[in-house]
C-alpha cells in the first residue's frame, strides 16, 4: 500500500488525467479503501486543489477549477514536451515571449537531470524561424474566443489595411489562424454579412452580455471559407483563365483554395489572383498544363513578357 504523501500524488495525477473518478475507480487505482479515498480528497482540499464531489450512482469526483493555479503533476514526456514549446513559443512574435521565458525558467530549476538533458537535446538538434506576423496580444485572443465560446457578441474597434480606423459590432463565429496571424470569422451585424478580421487590428470593447444563435456560413468548412476570403480580399489582380486538365488534378496542384469550375472531363475554369501579375503568370506555368487568359489583362500582357525573356533565354534558338 502506499504511503500517504505518495498516495496523495499519485492521487491528484489521476484526478488531472480524467475529468470524472468514482469512489471505487479510485480505490482500486490506489489499492485503498473508499472510505481513505474520500480522506484523502479532503487532504486535497484542505491544501486548496478544488475536488467536486457528485452524489448518485453516476457520481464521482472531478478535479475543479479554482481561485489560483495549482500545482500540476506531469510525467516524463509532458514535462519535456512542455519546456520544449514554452522554448519554441519565446522565439515567436506572439506577444508572450517574456511570459514564456519565466515559466521556462521555473519549470526547468525542478526538472531532473536526465529531462534536463533531453530538453537540451531537442534544442541542439532542432531550429526555429521567427515567425515574420506582428506581434499578438493574447489579451485580444482570449476576449474573442470567450465571446464565440459564449455565443455573446463582440464589438470592437478595427483598422483596415489603409489605417482607417471603426467601430464593428458582430457576431463572433470562428477563429482561424493561418501562418503568423490570426483571423476572426464574424457576421457584421451593420454590414448585415459575414466579414474576416486580423485579430492584430482589433481592440475589443467592454462586453456587451448580449447572446446571439449562431448563424451557418455559406460553406461547410470555416477554415476553407476564411483561407478563400483572405486570398480574394489580398488580391490586387484578379484572372480568369481556362486550364486543360481535369478540375481535380489542378485542384491537387493548386494548394491555395481558389475557385474551380469544371468544364468537362478535361477542362476547367479557375478564378485566381495576386498583387503581382508577373509572378503568378510564372507560378501558373508550373501547373505544366495548357492554359488560356479569359478575363485578365495584366496576366496576358505578363505571360507575353515571360514568353519573351524565356525566349531570349534560350538564345532565340526557334521551338519545335
Amino acid at each position: 500500500m502506499l504511503e500517504t504523501s505518495v498516495r496523495l500524488l499519485e492521487l491528484l495525477s489521476l484526478l488531472q488525467l480524467k475529468r470524472d473518478w468514482t469512489s471505487s475507480e479510485l480505490a482500486d487505482r490506489l489499492d485503498v479503501s473508499a472510505r481513505t479515498v474520500r480522506t484523502d480528497i479532503g487532504k486535497l482540499r484542505s491544501i486548496g486543489y478544488p475536488v467536486d464531489a457528485r452524489p448518485g450512482v453516476a457520481g464521482g469526483y472531478r478535479l475543479a477549477a479554482g481561485t489560483a493555479m495549482p500545482p500540476l503533476l506531469l510525467d516524463d514526456d509532458e514535462a519535456v514536451a512542455v519546456a520544449v514549446g514554452l522554448g519554441a513559443v519565446a522565439t515567436q512574435r506572439l506577444g508572450v515571449e517574456e511570459t514564456s521565458l519565466t515559466a521556462l525558467a521555473k519549470l526547468e530549476q525542478v526538472l531532473p537531470a536526465r529531462l534536463r538533458r533531453r530538453v537540451e537535446a531537442v534544442r541542439e538538434a532542432t531550429s526555429v524561424v521567427p515567425g515574420p506576423g506582428p506581434s499578438l496580444d493574447l489579451s485580444v485572443l482570449g476576449t474573442v474566443a470567450a465571446a464565440i465560446r459564449g455565443h455573446e457578441r463582440l464589438r470592437f474597434g478595427y483598422t483596415k489595411p489603409g489605417g482607417s480606423e471603426g467601430p464593428r459590432n458582430t457576431e463572433p463565429l470562428r477563429l482561424v489562424s493561418w501562418g503568423p496571424l490570426w483571423y476572426l470569422l464574424a457576421w457584421d451585424l451593420d454590414r448585415d454579412d459575414w466579414r474576416v478580421f486580423r485579430v492584430d487590428r482589433m481592440v475589443p470593447h467592454a462586453p456587451t452580455g448580449a447572446r446571439f444563435q449562431p448563424r451557418a456560413i455559406p460553406e461547410d468548412n470555416a477554415v476553407e471559407y476564411v483561407i478563400k476570403r483572405i486570398s480574394k480580399m489580398a488580391w490586387k489582380y484578379r484572372a480568369r483563365i481556362l486550364v486543360h486538365a481535369p478540375a481535380a488534378e489542378v485542384a491537387a496542384k493548386i494548394r491555395i483554395p481558389v475557385d474551380i469550375q469544371v468544364v468537362d472531363e478535361s477542362t476547367c475554369h479557375v478564378e485566381l489572383g495576386s498583387d503581382d501579375p508577373n509572378r503568378l503568370a510564372l507560378w501558373m506555368t508550373q501547373l505544366d498544363v495548357d492554359i488560356e487568359v479569359i478575363d485578365g489583362d495584366e496576366l496576358a500582357v505578363a505571360f507575353d513578357r515571360l514568353a519573351t525573356r524565356l525566349h531570349r533565354a534560350a538564345g532565340g534558338a526557334p521551338t519545335t
